[in-house]
């Protein structure tokens, strides 16, 4: 997910949004240490996907 759409979520969507990622990131870390993921690259992108609604968070946090 870009930057520029997560920054046009709300606050409760985007603490939603960063629930989620969260959560699959969790779920995808299961799978590779069960050997049962496939593409070991969609570990590398949920990190990165969190890692940038995280700083959308920090910055509107940042300006209040």
């Amino acid at each position: 997910m870009k930057p520029a759409d997560l920054r046009k979520l709300s606050d409760a969507e985007l603490d939603d949004r960063v629930r989620e990622m969260r959560n699959q990131l969790f779920d995808l870390r299961i799978k590779h240490a069960t050997q049962q993921l496939e593409k070991s690259a969609g570990l590398r992108q949920a990190r990165r996907d969190l890692a940038r609604a995280l700083t959308v968070q920090a910055e509107r946090e940042e300006k209040s």
